[in-house]
C-alpha cells in the first residue's frame, strides 16, 4: 500500500498563505487520484481539492465551491509529493487537513469513501 505524510501546518492569520505537502511512499502519486480533504471539530470531513489523470499525458482538477480561487492542488512526479497551496486564509479554513489518494488514477473523486489511503493529517489553525 501507498503511505502518505502530509505536513506544513501551523497557525496562521487571517489572509495569509500556507503550503502543505503530503509525501508518498510505497506507490507512485502520479498514478493515483490525489484528494485534500479536511475536519473541524465537530464536523464531518469535508471535501476540499483533488487531482487525477486525464488521458495519458494531462490532468484534472476540481475544489470545493468555498476554497475555489484560493487554494491550488498540484503534484511533484520527481518527488512522488502532492501540495496544496492555500491563500486569503479565513478563520472557517481553520480544520485538520488530511491527504488521501486513490489507485484509480483516471478518475475524479469527491467523496472520503471513494480514497484508499489516508495520511496522519496536519493542524491548520487561522486566527482573525
Amino acid at each position: 500500500q501507498v503511505q502518505l505524510v502530509e505536513s506544513g501546518g501551523g497557525l496562521m492569520q487571517a489572509g495569509a498563505s500556507l503550503g502543505l505537502s503530503c509525501a508518498a511512499s510505497g506507490g507512485f502519486l502520479s498514478t493515483y487520484t490525489v484528494g485534500w480533504f479536511r475536519q473541524a471539530p465537530g464536523k464531518d470531513r469535508e471535501f476540499v481539492a483533488a487531482i487525477s489523470r486525464s488521458g495519458w499525458s494531462g490532468y484534472s482538477t476540481d475544489y470545493a465551491e468555498s476554497v475555489k480561487g484560493r487554494f491550488t492542488i498540484s503534484r511533484d512526479s520527481a518527488k512522488n509529493t502532492a501540495y496544496l497551496q492555500m491563500s486569503s486564509l479565513q478563520p472557517d479554513d481553520t480544520a485538520v487537513y488530511y491527504c488521501a489518494a486513490d489507485r484509480h488514477g483516471w478518475s475524479m473523486h469527491l467523496n472520503v469513501n471513494e480514497y484508499d489511503y489516508w495520511g496522519q493529517g496536519t493542524q491548520v489553525t487561522v486566527s482573525s
